[in-house]
């Protein structure tokens, strides 16, 4: 990879592999404001301290642990010293986990941190290179040993007629069909064959956020991948769907804790 010199910001992003995201990046002081994303972010401090705010206290990651953000839940990230830190983290998809897991709730770690070594193991082979792309198999191996580390780490107690997969799934799909138009709970209701607020209560147990910021997300997903193809921000936002510019740029900087614009300038090639 190409070192920078240490003062600078930098982020390193590998190619996006179905619902797997992953990148390496630094700051030397503040790097992100508050924000959340419909994602588990997951990932290791390779060196200094990686001070972030999560449900309602610090947090203070260093090189050995594991971090695991659960989808939807707010959070920042500055050095905890004057050092700066480095780090490498992945997005992943509750979708993912959950095919992975028969469907039931989302795995969750407290306070966003964790020294289980089958955690650390699992995260770590899908963080080794973001040079070289995984196998395939070998990728499915890993995202499949990750879910059950994380499923071993939080210690769940499953209770599975409390909800519906298949409903939600179906809910799920739809709303990736819909991107460049409105939607509501009603066509997801009829769509899955679920009551709309047992639907709605039964996404966010299973994928972790609500069906409008699923859909957002995936709005913003597009949104990004067209900026890296060179988009201006105005296209960007009325290809994804969004009704301006504005509008794309209040919900990317709520979701990201960057506006688009530093985004951009932040991506190395």
């Amino acid at each position: 990879m190409v070192r920078r010199r240490p003062h600078n910001d930098w982020f390193h992003r590998a190619p996006d592999v179905g619902g797997l995201q992953r990148f390496e990046a630094f700051f030397a002081g503040h790097g992100y404001d508050m924000h959340r994303h419909d994602t588990y972010a997951i990932g290791h401090t390779l060196a200094g301290v990686q001070s972030f705010q999560y449900r309602g206290g610090w947090r203070h990651s260093v090189p050995g642990g594991t971090m695991v953000l659960h989808p939807d839940e707010v959070h920042d990230g500055e050095a905890g010293t004057e050092a700066g830190f480095k780090y490498r983290m992945m997005y992943i998809e509750p979708a993912l986990i959950q095919q992975m897991l028969g469907g039931q709730p989302l795995p969750f770690i407290q306070n966003g941190l964790s020294n289980d070594p089958r955690l650390f193991a699992a995260t770590a082979t899908l963080l080794r290179s973001l040079d070289c792309p995984l196998e395939p198999l070998e990728e499915q191996d890993a995202l499949f040993d990750l879910a059950q580390a994380l499923n071993a780490a939080a210690a769940m107690t499953v209770r599975r007629s409390s909800f519906d997969y298949v409903a939600a799934e179906r809910a799920r799909e739809y709303l990736h069909s819909a991107l460049d138009r409105t939607v509501t709970l009603e066509e997801l209701e009829k769509h899955s064959g679920r009551d709309r607020w047992s639907l709605s209560r039964d996404f966010r147990l299973l994928f972790g956020t609500s069906p409008y910021r699923y859909l957002t997300m995936r709005r913003l997903d597009l949104v990004r991948s067209l900026l890296i193809q060179g988009q201006s921000l105005v296209s960007a936002a009325l290809i994804a769907g969004f009704t301006d510019q504005s509008h794309m740029t209040r919900q990317f900087s709520k979701t990201y804790g960057l506006s688009p614009a530093r985004w951009v300038k932040m991506q190395r090639r």
